[in-house]
């Protein structure tokens, strides 16, 4: 190894004399060269794996509501957050000419639930699917990012999207009714309860379409399979409590509203712990219901978790 330069002919950043067809030649033959292909080192400061986490967070981020992406890719997560905000415009003006309130604040999730599953069916996949696609997961963990920082940096990520998708039309109905001037107190714990159960509501929702997302790598497949989730879980809901009614057996009724998790964050967080009334058709269990509601809400989440955890461990062993 005494033989090889440490540098070219001209200092590390000299030109690099050309190389005679067969490499060098040295007394005992042919010998190896160190070409300066222009790389430069990093000195800067490496801010660890708690940035780099925070990072892939914001960077997934500002995908899901198409920041950095090309034009098309912001159509759908801004059409469908102009049409969240559609009913807290509707109702400000509605409270400003009759002096009425149009829009209550913790069914606003309820009412506009098909908006908030299409945002989750449409934007979720993206959270998880390229890496999958394209194979770069191995990337990813082969840095200080481990496999927990990887997916809590998804979730939060889809978790705050889908929070803001919900609590920027809140906060703007509630600083509507403020400066309207209503008739009375503002509703602010009702607008407290409903913001504590779009905290709820983000968190299962996300890790839900998440973790349902990420076992294909397809997003064509990923939209249609959270979408499915939610037909069949709203739809199962909504038959079973008509049937469980029109027999009179409303205290099945209460317990068939849980099986949509719209129904079941408003049972567990504004009804159960705030006290408001159901943004259900019909009443949910009481007493023991209430505790069955927040367990049922928890364990979906950490379900949710378990299986991500597993399909990225999987993925990444590959």
């Amino acid at each position: 190894m005494s033989d090889i330069p440490a540098s070219p002919p001209g200092g590390p950043h000299g030109p690099v004399p050309p190389v005679p067809h067969g490499g060098p030649q040295g007394p005992a033959g042919p010998v190896g060269v160190i070409h300066d292909i222009g790389y430069r080192h990093y000195d800067g400061p490496r801010l660890g794996r708690g940035s780099a986490t925070v990072a892939l967070a914001v960077h997934t981020l500002r995908g899901v509501f198409g920041l950095g992406r090309p034009a098309r890719s912001k159509i759908i997560p801004f059409a469908l957050f102009g049409i969240m905000m559609l009913p807290a415009v509707v109702s400000i003006a509605v409270m400003a000419m009759v002096q009425q309130r149009a829009m209550e604040y913790t069914p606003y999730a309820t009412i506009m639930q098909p908006v908030l599953a299409i945002f989750l069916a449409s934007q979720s996949p993206y959270a998880v699917a390229p890496d999958l696609r394209f194979r770069v997961l191995p990337l990813y963990l082969s840095r200080p990012v481990g496999l927990w920082d990887y997916v809590g940096a998804k979730l939060a990520a889809m978790t705050v999207a889908m929070f803001t998708l919900l609590a920027v039309p809140l906060t703007v109905l509630y600083i509507g009714e403020l400066l309207v001037d209503m008739p009375g107190s503002p509703q602010t714990s009702e607008y407290l309860a409903a913001m504590a159960g779009a905290v709820g509501l983000a968190v299962l929702l996300a890790s839900l379409g998440v973790a349902i997302a990420s076992f294909t790598p397809r997003r064509g497949l990923g939209v249609a399979s959270v979408i499915a989730l939610y037909l069949l879980a709203s739809g199962v809901s909504t038959v079973v409590a008509a049937v469980m009614e029109s027999v009179n057996d409303y205290t099945a009724a209460g317990w068939a509203w849980l099986i949509n998790p719209f129904f079941l964050v408003d049972a567990a967080i504004p009804v159960g712990l705030f006290g408001t009334e159901p943004a259900a058709p019909g009443a949910y269990p009481t007493g023991i219901g209430v505790a069955a509601a927040i367990v049922l809400m928890l364990a979906l989440i950490a379900l949710s978790v378990i299986a991500l955890i597993a399909r990225y461990r999987k993925a990444a062993s590959r």
